[in-house]
């Protein structure tokens, strides 16, 4: 029986994973080209290694096919309903750090606020005869935010592009997205209200609370967590 953990199989998510587990004494590698997603760990026994895209691993997690994961928080809170109850924050890990945010055109002088976005949408629907559009590949924790923030007249406008762009391209009044600097939201002429981020992420190793577990599992489990300097509580260290 092994345990299997699952990463991001590309770019530098991927890279500055396998640099953590490195500085734990623990190589992950890939084992194939660039597009074959088999990888190989060496310096502790019984753990697979599953290369899969960051937002296929909350699900697979959730599922129980695999045990261990790293993505990023965003991802976990936005693709599982009660997440908690699905997976376990074990420890975040200090990099892929992102904030995702509400932006409006920098030409809304009057809209700095959770507040004037509300009054922004009321005036707009008003005017044109149908709600502001928001456009975000986030909906569950934009939605939960907006409301918790008491934004009303407002809809969510699915974005799986580029949705910094959604506004010049008049297909959105504002948007709801991961930022890391915010170059991108000021050369597309956004700013961000100056309220608390939805949501503040960085990448983290995760725990599935339905993968199968046997003695074997946990022996490798508790080896590996011995390896990371980890709780077997499975308390979230900081990096």
């Amino acid at each position: 029986m092994s345990i299997k953990l699952g990463v991001p199989s590309k770019g530098r998510l991927m890279e500055k994973t396998f640099e953590w587990f490195a500085q734990h004494g623990i190589t992950l590698s890939r084992t194939g080209s660039e597009r074959e997603y088999a990888g190989a760990v060496t310096g502790i026994e019984g753990i697979d290694l599953v290369l899969l895209s960051a937002g296929e691993i909350p699900r697979e997690l959730a599922a129980g096919r695999i045990h261990l994961g790293v993505t990023g928080t965003d991802l976990v809170r936005e693709k599982l309903v009660q997440w908690e109850q699905k997976v376990e924050e074990v420890r975040t890990l200090g990099f892929g750090y992102a904030d995702l945010i509400v932006a409006v055109p920098q030409a809304w002088v009057d809209v700095d606020t959770l507040d004037d976005l509300d009054a922004a949408a009321a005036a707009f629907r008003a005017e044109h005869g149908f709600r502001l559009r928001i456009a975000t590949k986030y909906h569950r924790l934009t939605r939960d935010y907006l409301r918790f923030g008491g934004v009303a007249d407002y809809q969510l406008v699915d974005s799986q592009g580029a949705t910094e762009g959604t506004v010049k391209n008049l297909t959105a009044e504002a948007i709801a997205d991961i930022t890391s600097s915010g170059e991108t939201l000021r050369a597309n002429h956004l700013k961000i209200l100056s309220e608390a981020p939805v949501l503040r992420s960085q990448a983290t190793l995760f725990r599935s609370r339905s993968a199968a577990r046997d003695a074997e599992t946990q022996r490798i489990m508790s080896a590996l967590y011995d390896a990371l300097g980890l709780d077997v509580r499975n308390r979230v260290a900081e990096a």
